[in-house]
């Protein structure tokens, strides 16, 4: 009996990180705020960078911090209720970002949400997280690209910063949110990726 009680914390850490993380922020708030289905907008994505070609600015930021904060919220939630499971809920919260079951499993690209799941993991890392994806994105205005490098980076500095625990977590997250790119990367390579402000992407 007690073998059984040992699934209970990594399955509740799970279960609770997936719902979570696969509350699709940018359809919800683009519906509510008359702007259509953001699934028909663009290029589909359900993230920030698609949200802001509808044109509502205040809904583009609004859905890149509610998505930030649900990884966020999925992780220390977790650690709460299922102490030393934060990991679980920070990689089932992830995956339900990219494939929510309310969605037909077509989600966003990931960016957002891993950033808000670093900055609970380990402050430090989320903060070299942000400042390279922002950063780049105010610069280059290329969300790709931005978004990418900011993923690429997490495992790096979690090594940096002797958080060698989560470097496998960091590294699997990366390499989804460069599969989820794989179509920029394609545009990237042939130079028709747009900017923000641009056509779809």
């Amino acid at each position: 009996m007690a073998t059984d009680y040992l699934w209970a914390a990594p399955a509740g850490a799970l279960l609770l990180g997936y719902l979570l993380g696969s509350i699709p922020f940018g359809v919800i708030l683009t519906w509510a705020g008359g702007a259509g289905d953001l699934r028909t907008i663009g290029s589909g994505n359900i993230g920030a960078t698609n949200v802001l070609r509808t044109g509502r600015k205040g809904l583009a930021a609004a859905t890149l911090l509610l998505d930030a904060g649900k990884g966020a919220a999925a992780v220390l939630l977790a650690e709460w209720l299922f102490p030393g499971h934060g990991v679980v809920a920070a990689a089932a919260a992830f995956l339900g970002h990219l494939y929510p079951v309310w969605l037909g499993f077509k989600g966003g690209k990931g960016v957002a949400t891993m950033m808000g799941i670093i900055l609970a993991l380990h402050w430090p890392c989320g903060v070299v997280y942000a400042v390279i994806w922002l950063g780049l994105l105010a610069t280059l205005r290329i969300s790709s690209v931005a978004g990418m490098l900011a993923a690429i980076s997490a495992p790096m500095s979690a090594a940096f910063f002797g958080r060698f625990d989560l470097v496998l977590l960091l590294l699997a997250l990366a390499l989804l949110v460069l599969w989820k790119h794989r179509d920029n990367i394609d545009r990237l390579i042939s130079g028709t990726e747009p900017r923000i402000g641009r056509n779809p992407g």
